[in-house]
């Protein structure tokens, strides 16, 4: 009988033991997803593609193709002008990212302004060019952008210290109370014919994109398809946007990020 207990015994231990150890193994080989994981590939992208400056060279050469056009046609009564996005359309921010993803954290409002602080966003390939060409066509240039009007000064001395035209508070139209744009486009059309818009988010050209689901977007953009090209400019961000947070993510900010990381898994068409 005390034999038999002694085996028993063994057995429940060596069970347990056993037990312990494949468990451990899994807690090992559980992969601890960080915050900024899925960003990597598209920073790597933006900042060593030579893909990414052919695209935006392609685009401003289109935009100058298409002032040309423009202005060999002109009957507006009205001034004509262009209005653009700052950040990822002209201004490379591509290093802030950089910091999230080092430091492994998500976006925060402090964090930005201090990179914002520094004045340091270099010109996207293309940008500086096109823009001072339309200056030299009497073309005036709005700057309409979702950066906090808190930072109009700083925005206004990192556009002047690369070179762009127009870097005033007159022309440089930052969000105050709403991050939609259309407003501000409205006050620029009360003097200016708007002839071009360029962006990086589709918010940038149409009030028909805000807060709008990834199926509403690709519908409106199907409506829209003429234009793109032809008025509207399209520059690369694949960084983030409107795309992500209003439609993978679904309009939601409060999602944990094991929840997120789940989206974009389930949101990934394969065969």
């Amino acid at each position: 009988m005390k034999n038999k207990i002694i085996i028993s015994l063994f057995t429940v231990f060596i069970f347990l033991g056993c037990k312990t150890q494949i468990t451990t193994i899994k807690q090992k080989n559980i992969r601890k997803t960080s915050l900024q994981d899925h960003a990597i590939q598209a920073v790597l992208w933006q900042q060593n593609a030579s893909e990414y400056k052919a695209l935006t060279y392609q685009a401003y050469n289109l935009a100058q193709l298409r002032l040309d056009q423009i202005l060999a046609n002109n009957n507006s009564q009205k001034p004509i002008a262009i209005v653009t996005d700052i950040d990822e359309t002209l201004l490379d921010n591509s290093p802030y990212s950089g910091k999230q993803i080092e430091l492994d954290e998500n976006y925060t409002s402090e964090r930005w302004a201090e990179w914002v602080a520094q004045k340091k966003a270099n010109a996207i390939p293309g940008a500086l060019a096109f823009f001072n060409y339309a200056k030299s066509k009497n073309v005036a240039v709005f700057y309409i952008s979702n950066r906090s009007a808190e930072q109009t000064k700083e925005t206004i001395e990192n556009l002047k210290l690369k070179g762009f035209p127009f870097a005033d508070e007159t022309h440089v139209l930052l969000k105050t109370n709403s991050s939609e744009k259309g407003t501000r486009r409205s006050i620029v059309n009360q003097t200016h014919e708007i002839v071009l818009l360029l962006g990086d988010n589709l918010s940038d050209f149409s009030s028909i994109f805000e807060n709008s689901t990834t199926t509403k977007r690709n519908k409106n953009t199907d409506s829209l398809k003429t234009f793109f090209g032809n008025k509207y400019i399209v520059l690369p961000n694949p960084m983030y946007g409107d795309w992500e947070t209003k439609g993978v993510l679904e309009g939601n900010y409060n999602w944990t990020n094991s929840q997120k990381d789940s989206i974009r898994r389930k949101k990934i068409t394969s065969y």
